[in-house]
């Protein structure tokens, strides 16, 4: 009986997998370019537990939440303290940045991560148990200009990949204050359709009614639709602060659209919200999404700092990447492969290896002992840009015969002169990106 992996995970393989996407070889090209993205925005890498007290995601994330109340992978260790596996970074990155005392060191921060998350939700197209998501954090900020820097930086990232089809959805939410004055006319609208909504609206509608906007039901929707708009609400500041966000994506030549229905699923967001969506995806559409939290840190217990971060799916990503037939990486291969023929040859195939790799040649090396055309044919299969075959013949003459194995052609280079060869053949190389069709 074997053991399968758990609901909702999969394995990223080495190898050319069932589903390309699944393939370590196009992870790593991605996470590359998201960390290569990160660096030209002055971020600085972050990495925090892969769980958490709990508490902290109730605190921050909320009570009342999907993810609080449903989602979590919540357990007690041998001391009875309740941890939970983290289900979003930003709870984690403001933890670490209050616990470490991180205010004092600089006034502003600016953080990226790279990570799996976990949330207990039916396994289906493009949602799974344990994902993984590239986000940023900006914390010390408070103008508007970097609302737009944050918008710009993860609509650019996905052009960089070559996603398609990509529509950017911009919203205010406010101060407080804001969202206290359209809770009231919410209710207040929502009162006579309240029997017609769906169950969880009822619950959140005594809770949280902002969140009704969430909803993917039929009925919810049919209820919201002459809803009043948070835009209507908001202070002059908070409404000055959206109409600059605005005003530089209209500059920048962001195609965005206003949409006053955007709230985002979680509570600790403040003013800006934004998602990106793909018309390359099914339902489940969102790209990358993010917006203010200008209050969190001082709800953990932390200084009173303005805050702003997206976060974005890699397996969206991947997925979004791939049906867009945007620039994907071809599978790593070895520069050369070696077969050495004889016990003479194995020792000096060795100290040729060794020298090839300290001088970023990448190298395998035949060791199954088996005949010729064996090896001939694991040199086929490791994708190796050329092979050499070492025997005594080519010891005693120092010299050895490369075969390109794209072309088949062959050529005699004196062993002195290999490394040489390599490298010149390695740096007119293509730069290895090639179109999935």
């Amino acid at each position: 009986m074997t053991i399968p992996s758990p609901s909702g995970c999969f394995d990223i393989l080495p190898i050319d997998a069932k589903d390309f996407w699944k393939s370590s070889y196009l992870w790593i090209f991605i996470e590359k370019i998201l960390r290569e993205h990160a660096t030209l925005y002055g971020f600085d890498e972050i990495r925090t537990p892969m769980f958490e007290r709990t508490e902290l995601f109730q605190r921050s994330v909320g009570d009342e939440t999907d993810i609080v109340s449903k989602e979590m992978y919540t357990f007690l260790d041998r001391g009875g303290r309740s941890l939970s596996l983290r289900p979003e970074y930003t709870a984690s990155v403001i933890r670490a940045f209050i616990e470490n005392k991180l205010a004092q060191t600089a006034s502003t921060h600016r953080f990226f991560y790279i990570g799996p998350m976990f949330r207990y939700e039916r396994p289906q197209a493009g949602r799974f148990r344990q994902h993984h998501q590239f986000g940023v954090e900006v914390i010390g900020l408070a103008q508007p200009e970097l609302d737009a820097e944050i918008i710009e930086m993860c609509y650019s990232l996905y052009e960089k990949l070559g996603l398609k089809n990509l529509t950017v959805y911009v919203n205010s939410l406010g101060d407080k204050e804001t969202r206290v004055r359209f809770r009231t006319a919410l209710v207040d609208y929502l009162k006579p359709y309240f029997e017609s909504l769906s169950s969880e609206s009822k619950k959140r509608f005594e809770v949280n009614p902002l969140r009704i906007f969430d909803s993917k039901a039929e009925a919810d929707r049919e209820a919201l639709k002459n809803a009043p708009s948070i835009l209507e609400f908001l202070s002059p500041e908070c409404k000055e602060h959206f109409q600059q966000v605005t005003a530089i994506l209209e500059h920048l030549k962001i195609p965005f659209k206003v949409n006053s229905n955007l709230v985002r699923g979680l509570d600790y967001y403040t003013k800006t919200v934004f998602e990106i969506t793909s018309g390359d995806l099914g339902a489940q559409n969102t790209v990358g999404a993010g917006g203010r939290y200008d209050g969190l840190i001082k709800d953990l217990g932390g200084p009173d700092l303005p805050s702003i971060g997206f976060a974005t799916g890699i397996e969206r990503i991947i997925q979004t990447l791939i049906k867009s037939e945007g620039k994907l990486p071809e599978r790593r291969s070895p520069d050369v492969y070696i077969i050495p023929l004889g016990i003479e040859a194995l020792y000096r195939t060795f100290s040729l290896v060794k020298e090839l790799r300290q001088n970023g040649i990448s190298c395998l090396q035949g060791m199954s002992g088996k005949k010729l055309k064996h090896e001939m044919h694991e040199a086929s299969d490791s994708r190796a840009k050329f092979t050499i075959v070492l025997g005594e013949n080519e010891i005693k003459a120092n010299v050895c015969e490369l075969k390109e194995m794209s072309t088949g052609t062959t050529q005699k280079v004196s062993l002195n002169e290999v490394l040489a060869f390599l490298k010149n053949a390695k740096n007119t190389a293509s730069t290895g990106l090639a179109t999935k069709k």
